[in-house]
């Protein structure tokens, strides 16, 4: 016989996709593991290999200015624009999988915010480089500045430690030597440390700052006219201790690379018609690299001034790269974009540039600092193990939402939930809606460029292409659906999916028309144009949905109008008219959907049915036979944006005993699940804080995604069965227990039995063990209960068990008829504890010591009022003990009457 099915009533938060990075400041540590990122006003510690987020840091409710992680990865340091320094003491654990941080110290260092930070490569020193030109080196662990350095009031726009190549320093000890040729036998100068500071600032200029000699050296590109080494902001220093080189970039299109010649650095201005963000030494210094505005890495030869990366064309505005950290020994180049992308290159070796000639210089790993608005997602491939996302942009992203994880060793470098895996360019404005084909290997997508586009993707070759343009509409292109029909299992369309794309496309626009464009067998390279066209509504077309026999669609405009089409004609066969603002969303039952009851009874085929989602803040179920509502349900607060049924088993036995539920989600930043039937919210799952434009339901287990302008993606997972699994343990186990409970007490094992009372908080049942042992006609002698087994009980219970206790005693103690016991109770553990442990007991719950205060003190003033009434009747005996005295004092001594005479005389004194 077949089993109901389970009501999906529990979901939990499985995953979430959330932004990392949204622009500022990006640190590596020393193994390139640990990524520091600004998040608005927040830091951001991302474990790499995993795309674990390790710490978030919250700010001081100002923009952080600049951060920076030590390259051991011991201190992150964080400024922001309110002019504060925080440093924080890190502790990795051994496998990268958690963070602790602790704030070790909060400074102001400068008068106005710090815009630039550099450490020395032991982790130990600091600079700070302020936007009044203002430099300050830092010991680290002490906190203390060590140099200030003096320059000019222009901001510092970089700095660089380095420990400067031995060589040079020698070089002038040996001149020396030489020019006195009679001091050969005196022992060697001393050599100072070779620590330096290099600095550049907004206006142009390069010094050096020797840390042992406090000095500064300017680097002039002419140093007769002293002319500063760049004309517009030093963006990147760097130095080669192999070379015994310097090389700066600057947005005056040049990188200049120095060298130490007749005493003073001379440099070589090289032109690369583009704003250069960062440069750096590769390869012991033989080798350059280079980063701007054209969004390119390049590598050149420090010998010839040679690119030796295959040539290039200029990437998008939106792809130039800002800043880049060079991890030369871990072969990778970070990049970040304008675009908030994280772009991740491996440095080629000499190997690679001999066998290749020229190398080209490509991502092999994206991450997307942030996706921006979410504004449609669906799952991708036959396993749904790829989704993609409509992120705001003219690009669809693909990521990974697949269960497999990076190994401890870091084989598997990169395979995690949530990893970028491609991008889908082609579109020239923001990607709108995306729809799959039932194969999952196709992709519909929908833009403000006014086109169509239907993307093949093969993840297994990586090929990830666009297949067909689709033109016709004049206006953006707000909604786009594929046919879903299965093929039958004998068909080559179903055995190879990947060279059988869909027969056909719906797409719909604010121009108010739909057009229905015949999918051509091959790729096509040039765009396609309309096959059938229909004025659809009198205003915005927001969504389309295409029946699950793929013989009809229907369209949901903002003329507050759903209207049902005929695929094959193009012609209207209904139009569902009541809602009484602009309908967002629409969607037809899946096929095997069971009857559902409508709310004037009756009930109506599941897969004659479709649901429509509006401004008006509800959501209407729609018969197709007749095209009436059948049912509107309630509850969201604004604006229903999108509405997907739960998966319902193929069971056809059950058919009759399935519950029909969907999912809905709002502006309002809620996920509600439904019960279609009954019209009641199941549940509502809450983990947005802005506007769900998107929601998509995994075909086999139930588990919802939702997305919106938070940036933010949540998959929510089914925990129905669990969560009634849990509870009907629960429930097994506390009929257990209170079985065992009637056992001891039936038994008269009361120190079991009063443990067990306290464990299960039955207060009645403990209050009757306890007046059994207080009044016990036969007490044990030196017990403060009556029982010495219920005082070990009682001197050794638990925090949260003590706690209960006194709650239990509190209420007992408000009644004169309960409060004897309570008192003999109280008295127990007054004696079985110290003092400070009833005012140290560690207290769950938000009010947590507050409650746990107001419970002593009802306590101690019930308590009071207990002894000052026992007071009054101590007081109040000795006046009847006097009384019955003096009574008896004046009591006339027995007199014998008359025989046979009843009357008693009495005898005047």
């Amino acid at each position: 016989m077949a089993t109901r099915q389970t009501p999906k009533t529990t979901f939990e938060v499985s995953n979430v996709i959330q932004p990392i990075f949204t622009g500022g400041s990006v640190a590596l540590e020393n193994g390139g593991r640990i990524l520091a990122s600004t998040l608005g006003e927040n830091a951001v510690l991302t474990e790499l290999n995993t795309g674990r987020r390790l710490a978030e840091i919250e700010g001081d409710g100002e923009p952080i200015s600049t951060l920076t992680i030590t390259p051991s990865a011991s201190h992150l340091i964080v400024c922001s624009r309110s002019l504060t320094m925080r440093i924080y003491a890190l502790k990795v654990s051994p496998n990268f999988d958690s963070v602790e941080t602790t704030l070790v110290r909060t400074s102001k260092p400068h008068a106005t915010p710090v815009v630039v930070l550099a450490v020395d490569k032991t982790s130990t020193l600091l600079a700070t480089g302020a936007a009044d030109g203002a430099i300050k080196i830092w010991d680290i662990v002490g906190g203390y500045v060590t140099h200030t350095v003096s320059g000019p009031s222009v901001l510092v726009s970089a700095l660089h430690f380095f420990e400067i190549a031995a060589t040079a320093d020698d070089s002038a000890a040996k001149k020396k030597k030489k020019s006195k040729k009679n001091q050969d036998d005196e022992p060697p100068v001393d050599v100072p440390s070779k620590f330096r500071l290099a600095w550049g600032t907004q206006d142009g200029r390069i010094r050096i700052f020797d840390l042992h000699k406090r000095t500064t050296i300017p680097v002039y590109a002419d140093a007769k006219r002293k002319r500063e080494a760049h004309e517009s902001n030093v963006q990147s220093l760097d130095y080669s201790p192999e070379q015994h080189a310097l090389l700066s970039a600057s947005r005056d299109k040049t990188m200049t690379l120095w060298l130490w010649r007749d005493g003073a650095w001379q440099g070589t201005p090289m032109l690369r018609h583009e704003l250069i963000e960062s440069v750096g030494f590769l390869n012991e210094g033989k080798w350059m690299y280079s980063a701007g505005s054209s969004g390119l890495v390049r590598i050149w030869d420090t010998t010839t001034r040679q690119e030796i990366t295959a040539k290039q064309e200029a990437k998008s505005e939106a792809e130039s790269i800002v800043s880049v950290i060079s991890l030369p020994h871990q072969a990778l180049i970070l990049c970040a974009q304008s675009d908030f992308t994280l772009a991740m290159y491996r440095i080629p070796s000499p190997v690679d540039i001999v066998s290749t000639g020229q190398f080209p210089m490509e991502p092999f790993r994206r991450i997307s600092g942030t996706h921006d608005e979410i504004l449609d997602v669906a799952y991708v491939l036959p396993d749904q193990s790829m989704m993609a996302l409509a992120t705001n942009s003219e690009d669809i992203r693909l990521v990974s939402v697949s269960d497999t994880e990076t190994q401890a060793d870091g084989t598997e470098e990169g395979a995690y939930f949530g990893r970028d895996v491609a991008l889908l360019k082609g579109h020239e404005d923001i990607v709108m809606s995306l729809d799959v084909d039932w194969s999952g290997y196709w992709i519909a997508s929908g833009a403000k460029d006014n086109t169509a586009r239907l993307w093949r993707v093969d993840p297994a070759t990586g090929s990830y292409t666009c297949y067909a343009v689709f033109t016709g509409h004049l206006e953006s292109v707000g909604a786009v659906a594929l046919p879903k029909v299965v093929p039958s299992e004998n068909s080559e369309a179903y055995k190879n999916p990947l060279d059988h794309p869909p027969p056909f496309l719906i797409s719909g626009s604010q121009d108010r028309f739909v057009q229905k464009r015949e999918i051509p067998r091959q790729a096509q390279k040039s765009k396609v144009s309309t096959s059938l066209k229909r004025l659809a509504h009198d205003k915005d077309i927001n969504a389309l949905d295409v029946s699950p026999t793929g013989k009809h669609f229907a369209s949901a405009s903002q003329d507050k109008t759903v209207k049902i089409w005929d695929v094959q004609t193009m012609e209207v066969q209904g139009i569902l008219r009541g809602h009484k603002r602009g309908v967002w969303t629409v969607r037809f039952a899946p096929l095997h959907t069971p009857p559902i009851q409508g709310e004037t009874g009756g009930s109506v085929s599941g897969r004659g049915v479709i649901l429509t989602g509006s401004g008006d803040k509800t959501i209407k179920l729609w018969s197709l036979s007749d095209y009436t509502c059948l049912r509107t349900f309630e509850g969201h607060s604004h604006n229903v944006l999108k509405v997907v049924w739960l998966h319902i088993p193929t069971d056809d036995a059950a058919a009759g005993k399935k519950r029909v539920q969907f999912a809905s989600a709002g502006a309002d930043s809620l996920v509600k699940v439904w019960d279609a039937n009954s019209g009641e919210t199941e549940c509502t799952l809450d983990n947005h804080e802005d506007r769900l434009w998107t929601l998509a339901v995994h075909p086999k287990t139930n588990t919802l995604v939702s997305g919106g302008s938070d940036s933010k993606v949540t998959f929510w997972r089914d925990t129905t069965a669990e969560t009634q699994a849990a509870a009907a343990s629960a429930a097994l186990k506390l009929v257990e227990q209170e079985q065992q409970l009637q056992n001891y007490i039936h038994a008269g094992a009361y120190r079991d039995a009063i443990a067990l009372a306290l464990q299960l908080n039955h207060p009645g049942r403990l209050l009757n063990l306890f007046t059994n042992v207080v009044t016990t006609p036969d007490p044990e002698e030196g017990s403060l209960t009556g029982l010495k087994a219920v005082d070990d009980v009682l001197a050794r219970l638990s925090d949260e068990q003590l706690f209960l206790l006194l709650l239990r005693l509190r209420d007992w103690n408000t009644n004169a008829r309960t409060a004897p016991v309570a008192q003999r109770v109280l008295a127990a553990l007054v004696r079985s504890y110290p003092a400070d442990k009833f005012s140290n007991l560690s207290v769950k719950g938000a009010r947590g010591q507050k409650s746990l205060a107001e419970v002593l003190n009802a306590l101690k003033v019930y308590t009071e009022r207990h002894y000052k009434r026992i007071e009054e009747l101590v007081d109040e005996s000795y006046l009847v003990e006097y009384t019955l005295r003096e009574m008896d004092s004046l009591a006339p001594p027995a007199l014998e009457g008359a025989e046979g005479d009843g009357d008693v005389v009495m005898v005047e004194a």
